[in-house]
């Protein structure tokens, strides 16, 4: 079942920031290239990545608490298979915010398993310089 439109826009017009290592953050947008500053992060110009978050899992919003220590799991399972990662946050349209990671190397599949574990709906993934995708997994 795919998801309503007025969820799907909503996650399309969010911005999916990423802090940046050395200060700063940059902006993924669904349909826009990977920025620079992200591409430059990924172990070739092809590699795939992804932007994932434990937060709220299939869209039910749950106690700031338990979201922080689901955010914290997903952060050590990145960190326990050897993945880099990198904080960020997406702002969605109406200035919702949901702490997230930016993944540069992860694989399609494991992104998919690693969000259907967390009970996410959707990632935004990409190849290398190529447009990000909104991933929808129901």
């Amino acid at each position: 079942m795919p998801l309503p439109e007025s969820i799907r826009r909503a996650w399309i017009e969010t911005d999916y920031r990423v802090r940046l290592p050395h200060g700063g953050y940059v902006s993924i947008w669904c349909g826009r290239p990977l920025p620079a500053p992200l591409l430059a992060l990924l172990n070739h110009a092809d590699a795939p990545w992804g932007y994932i978050t434990a937060w709220n899992p299939a869209g039910v919003r749950l106690p700031l608490a338990t979201n922080r220590i689901r955010q914290r799991r997903l952060r050590d399972e990145l960190k326990g298979d050897h993945h880099p990662r990198f904080g960020g946050v997406g702002v969605g349209p109406s200035n919702w915010r949901e702490p997230s990671l930016f993944v540069p190397g992860i694989t399609y599949t494991q992104l998919d398993a690693m969000a259907r574990r967390f009970g996410q709906l959707a990632v935004v993934r990409g190849m290398g310089a190529e447009p990000a995708e909104l991933h929808e997994l129901v």
